[in-house]
């Protein structure tokens, strides 16, 4: 049985201003996105554990042809989705909100 995904508010926000950019400056592109996202959120499902931690309990996959990370948690009840987040962004960024919530 697949445990439940839940996006935090600030990760979708996140993952619908990417596909709102990509989409405006590409008829198609965004929609290429949300399927690379689709995969990463699928293959998360099906193995949490596989991708290494990368800060305290938190662990990343890369998306595909798009340069995003997915940084998630996974604990007994659900894979929660903290950030989809640009990789030419400041690392510190997603670091300080994972700091905030735990």
């Amino acid at each position: 049985m697949s445990k439940e995904i839940i996006f935090i508010p600030e990760a979708l926000d996140e993952a619908r201003d990417a596909y709102t950019w990509y989409e405006e400056n590409e008829a198609g592109l965004g929609e290429d996105f949300y399927r690379a996202l689709s995969v990463a959120i699928s293959y998360i499902t099906r193995n949490p554990d596989a991708p290494r931690k990368v800060f305290r309990t938190y662990r990343r996959i890369l998306l595909r042809r798009f340069p995003y990370a997915v940084f998630y948690r996974n604990d007994d009840m659900a894979i929660y989705i903290y950030s989809v987040f640009h990789c030419s962004q400041d690392p510190m960024k997603w670091k300080k909100r994972f700091k905030k919530i735990s």
